[in-house]
Order: C-alpha cells, then structure tokens, then sequence
C-alpha cells in the first residue's frame, strides 16, 4: 500500500520535473531532456493532479468516524431506535455510533422514524432536503 510519504515525495518528484528541474538538485535540465515534451509534461500535469486527487480523499477519509460504511447490525439499530425515541440530539447518536450524522439520518428516515423533510442533511440520491417557512 502505498503511504502518505510516498504520494508526497511522488508530487515533489512531478513538480520539479514539471518545472524542467532535476528533483534531486534543481539544477534546469537540458532543453531537449524528455520532460520537456509537451506531451510528457501534460501527461506528468495529469499524473501530479490524480497524486493530489488521491492525498485529499485520503484526508476526508481520515477525518470520517471509523464506523463509515459499515453494515448496520441489529443491535445496533435497536439502540439508535431506543436513543432517538428518548430524544438524544442526533449529533450525539452519530458520535456514539461512530457514524455522520448523514447515516443516522438516513437509517431513521429508512425506519420510517424521519421525514425527508425533517432532516438537516442532503440525501444525495434526491438532492437537496426542501425547507418550507413553516418549520
């Protein structure tokens, strides 16, 4: 697997030889060195943005609750119906659950707990949650 010090030092590599540079020593590399190819640097561009691509969605995924995307068990799902019928603020339920607070609200709108209307995320497979005036 690769490592977070892997991607970065690959990035640094990308940039200096992008910017026609030796990674090692800075020194400009000749002006007919490979890099300097449109096509080789384009692809290297490309190469350095799906390095970036893959760091920023290793750092959302280290930020997320370590229960993200993991099968909901049955006793799991009595408790969240138990905490949500005593009035636990969601946010709390998804911190003991190790969860966002988007799965929570999912999980409750699945059990016919929460509207759609009642939620305070997005539901990414129908777009935004509507917000009337009368709430």
């Amino acid at each position: 697997m690769t490592t977070r010090i892997q991607y970065q030092k690959a990035r640094t590599v990308l940039r200096s030889l992008i910017q026609g540079l030796d990674p090692e020593t800075s020194i400009e590399l000749p002006k007919d060195a490979i890099v300097n190819r449109i096509e080789i640097n384009r692809s290297m561009a490309i190469a350095l943005a799906a390095i970036e691509q893959v760091e920023a969605r290793m750092l959302r995924r280290s930020q997320l609750p370590e229960g993200v995307g993991k099968t909901w068990t049955d006793e799991e799902v009595q408790r969240l119906q138990a905490e949500f019928a005593s009035s636990e603020p969601i946010p709390l339920i998804a911190t003991k659950h190790r969860r966002t607070i988007r799965a929570i609200e999912a999980r409750l709108e699945r059990l016919g707990l929460l509207r759609p209307d009642q939620r305070t995320t997005n539901n990414s497979f129908f777009g935004p949650v509507s917000r009337g005036d009368d709430e």
